[in-house]
């Protein structure tokens, strides 16, 4: 005998209840899904702290992403306002260039290629180092174990020249000669350098004027 349904049918208030309990379940998950997807994730545009007025009469200078730290801005702006060509990856790549080859040319005594790569002052402390080695008749050989690694400690500049402290990391090992024979010396470094670079004059080149023990 075939089955057929004799339920009673659903009255039209059941159906209209049954909706609006949907409604209501649908409009909880729609304010949840609100909840999440409108929180403020990650940094906001408000958050980011407004420019610092300019003075009458200076130039605004765009703040740099690159700046190694926030301490440096100003410094590191005031030398693009100078040179806008000045690029801090660069100049560190050739601030390692030069702390290697003043490095190894004191080991050798090369006089001549320190001449050109420093400041008066340290070029004095370092030919009373040199003489006085000589004078013992010491040689050294210094050979680099790693490259070295430097960082922007900060820039400062006044009305004439810039000056850009970096921080190198090295390890070196050192090879003497003397009276008493020969030494070999593995070194560690951690040195605060300080370079200088005239802003009047058409000469990009950068001369070291200062150096300082640092902690690793």
């Amino acid at each position: 005998m075939p089955f057929y349904d004799v339920s009673p049918p659903v009255p039209a208030v059941i159906k209209l209840f049954e909706l609006v309990i949907f409604a209501f379940f649908a409009a909880v998950v729609l304010y949840q899904l609100y909840a999440v997807l409108g929180r403020r994730i990650g940094r906001q545009p408000e958050d980011v702290p407004a420019a610092a007025p300019v003075a009458d009469g200076e130039s605004p200078v765009a703040a740099d992403p690159a700046a190694p730290d926030a301490a440096d801005l100003s410094g590191l702006a005031a030398v693009r306002a100078r040179d806008p060509s000045f690029d801090v990856g660069r100049f560190l790549s050739g601030a390692r260039q030069a702390y290697e080859m003043i490095v190894i040319a004191y080991a050798a005594g090369d006089h001549a290629t320190l001449a050109n790569l420093l400041g008066p002052d340290v070029a004095a402390s370092f030919e009373a180092g040199l003489a006085a080695r000589e004078a013992e008749g010491r040689t050294e050989k210094v050979e680099f174990l790693h490259p070295p690694r430097a960082d922007l400690e900060r820039i400062e500049v006044d009305s004439t020249a810039a000056r850009a402290v970096v921080r190198f990391l090295a390890e070196f090992r050192s090879r003497t000669k003397g009276p008493e024979g020969e030494a070999v010396d593995d070194r560690r470094t951690a040195e605060l350098w300080t370079f200088e670079r005239n802003l009047n004059s058409r000469d990009p080149n950068w001369t070291l004027v200062h150096v300082d023990a640092a902690e690793a």
